[in-house]
């Protein structure tokens, strides 16, 4: 066998290990529950969003993954990665996965909400989570496989695999529009009131825990963090689009939904 076959065989193997490199982690992170009901995959819609044959729209629960180009924006970094792998993995599956719906079964858009599993019981969300291909998000009351799913990408910062090559991680002054972002920042200022716990940060920048949600947190803990730097994940609101912006608010509002969404930093 010459060089060039040699080559070629050795990058297959090479090739093999990794994609068996992570399965075998994923399969560490949320392994099926049990038999769970099997449906057809139409096409993949992008990194966190399946449509399947009977029409519904899957969104998977606890992933959230770069935004392809739409309206006249260019595809987030990864983003087309994130689609294609979860097309890869889905093909691997023949087509098909096993849901298991979320406690809130749809979201506002009239999408499923729900895990999903491939053939051998390996969830699709923590592999792509354990690649670097999205980021954790954690929406009550659908909070089922948040630790697992924090262990995954935790396991990809680490590494520095995927989109964590170079830390997405912003300040609040670069800001420039709404939308999901990973925030660090001082928290300067807490308060509670009627509305809930809001915590101003730098550069008109507000983290609001709503009241309906205060339970998802340790209030000692945040009420703690006065004066200390975070790191806050979410979608942020730019309120002067909006017009909910009053003289002296913070222009940026970030809603935080459950405590895996806030991390104290040292």
């Amino acid at each position: 066998m010459g060089y060039p076959e040699l080559l070629k065989k050795a990058s297959l193997v090479g090739a093999f290990f990794v994609f068996g490199f992570y399965f075998d982690a994923a399969l560490a992170f949320c392994p099926a529950p049990g038999k769970l009901p099997s449906v057809k995959v139409q096409r993949v819609v992008d990194g966190d969003t399946l449509r399947l044959t009977d029409g519904r729209s899957v969104r998977l629960i606890g992933l959230n993954t770069p935004e392809l180009g739409r309206k006249g924006r260019s595809a987030e970094p990864f983003a087309e990665a994130a689609r294609k792998r979860l097309q890869a993995l889905v093909a691997a599956s023949d087509g098909r996965v096993a849901l298991q719906l979320g406690q809130q079964a749809r979201d506002h858009y009239g999408r499923t909400l729900a895990h999903a599993y491939d053939q051998r019981g390996r969830n699709l969300e923590a592999q792509l989570l354990s690649e670097g291909l999205g980021y954790l998000v954690a929406v009550a009351p659908n909070l089922a496989l948040v630790q697992c799913q924090q262990a995954a990408e935790r396991s990809a910062r680490q590494a520095r695999s995927g989109l964590w090559q170079r830390a997405p991680v912003q300040a609040p002054k670069q800001l420039k529009r709404g939308g999901f972002a990973l925030l660090q920042g001082h928290v300067r200022r807490i308060e509670r009131n009627a509305g809930g716990l809001w915590l101003e940060m730098d550069d008109s920048l507000v983290l609001h825990i709503a009241p309906r949600v205060l339970g998802n947190f340790d209030l000692r803990a945040v009420q703690r963090l006065e004066g200390r730097k975070v790191e806050a994940r979410g979608w942020v609101i730019d309120r002067s689009a909006r017009g909910g912006a009053r003289a002296g608010q913070a222009r940026w509002m970030l809603p935080l939904t459950d405590k895996a969404m806030l991390e104290a930093l040292l």
